[in-house]
């Protein structure tokens, strides 16, 4: 039995790769942080208690910025792939806390790598490096490619280009089966909540069930490609099966913008929104309802309040100016030809199916709490 090793299991696609990689019959090891609350919600369903025998889930307490740490998990576990999946990985907050992004998402990657070698394990371990289609930043050629220069904008982006290229130089210095996976954005109903496609389903699915009125967002002119995290964690794992390692981007080529990823939720759930103003002044009106497909999603007792709302053409998006990064990154459109040939790897989920599963589960989640502050009690859990 293969064993893999995944820093980051708890985020979402570490959890979606641990289970892809359970299934394939691996023998799976994860790395997470301490904290005084549990965060592997996730992973959960994956877990078995320790003195379970044969159990293909372990969990190590380990950080990215703890050399010592992450060598000796290493040596422990002898993982036949590590996939690096930790980050301090939301963009905005780079900005905040530079210093923390730099010491994690960068010099983290050479943690894991100068490991490995050190450990003389340049024969048996390959190491897949999650880099990001932020590298390409203030980008110089549409759509992106592995040959589109990088111009990062953010100190998440810079972090992770020093990743991508120590992983490089390992590769060509030491011979280390070690490749950069490109992807561009990906989401899925287990996205954090801070991450702009979570929070405008999470938004809308409250705002149909009337238990918020408005969501604001930051630049909704910004462009990018989205994709789902489960065809994107099949890329990770098709990139460490090859001969030869190399560096990929996984892309779904298709471009939309954050103002029609808000509609194209709306829609889902039978909401329909019509947008004014321009820039910092701009803003979504609530103007009809389809009934039909409002009462199929949301449910026909919610149907009387949005009714009054769409009426009064209520403000359901807002968008605030503390959200605009210092440095915007307005396009990102990436070309997966190079791993579709090489890799084979093709997209099940194109953009419609994923806001369809990521509304389908917001919604059925915002109504555990819309129950929840109507009765007091969380009793849909027993009828699940």
């Amino acid at each position: 039995m293969k064993k893999a090793l995944i820093t980051g299991i708890t985020g979402q696609d570490g959890a979606y790769l641990a289970e892809y990689l359970i299934k394939k019959g691996y023998v799976v090891h994860g790395i997470k942080r301490r904290a005084s609350m549990f965060n592997t919600e996730r992973i959960d369903h994956l877990y078995q208690e320790p003195f379970e025998e044969n159990r293909n889930l372990i969990l190590h307490y380990g950080d990215m910025t703890d050399s010592m740490n992450l060598t000796r998990i290493i040596q422990e576990v002898q993982p036949d792939e590590i996939y690096n999946l930790a980050a301090m990985s939301h963009v905005k907050v780079s900005f905040e806390v530079p210093e923390y992004t730099g010491n994690a998402d960068g010099l983290g990657t050479l943690r894991i790598l100068e490991a490995v070698r050190l450990l003389n394990m340049t024969d048996k371990t390959r190491i897949y490096q999650a880099s990001t289609s932020e590298l390409y930043g203030l980008v110089q050629q549409v759509p992106q490619t592995e040959q589109t220069p990088f111009y990062p904008r953010s100190p998440y982006a810079v972090a992770k280009l020093y990743a991508y290229w120590i992983t490089v130089n390992y590769r060509e210095a030491y011979n280390i089966h070690a490749s950069n996976g490109i992807l561009f954005n990906h989401e899925s109903p287990t996205r954090g909540e801070t991450f702009v496609t979570r929070k405008i389903t999470r938004a809308l699915s409250r705002i149909a069930l009337n238990l918020q009125q408005t969501v604001y967002m930051g630049n909704l002119s910004s462009q990018r490609d989205w994709g789902h995290a489960k065809d994107y964690v099949k890329a990770m794992y098709l990139i460490l099966q090859q001969d030869v390692p190399d560096d990929y981007v996984i892309a779904t080529g298709i471009t939309t913008t954050i103002r029609d990823f808000i509609l194209q939720a709306a829609a889902e759930i039978g909401l329909e929104i019509s947008f004014e103003g321009e820039e910092k002044n701009e803003r979504g009106l609530l103007t009809g309802i389809n009934k039909d497909v409002f009462v199929e999603k949301v449910g026909e007792e919610h149907l009387e309040s949005i009714k009054l709302r769409a009426l009064k053409n209520e403000q359901v998006v807002g968008v605030e100016p503390a959200y605009f990064r210092p440095t915007e990154v307005e396009l990102l459109m990436g070309d997966a030809t190079k791993a579709k040939t090489i890799l084979g790897w093709e997209p099940e989920y194109d953009l419609n199916a994923l806001i369809k599963d990521m509304m389908q589960s917001d919604v059925k989640l915002m109504k555990k709490d819309h129950h929840l502050k109507v009765t007091g009690f969380d009793t849909l859990n027993y009828f699940e």
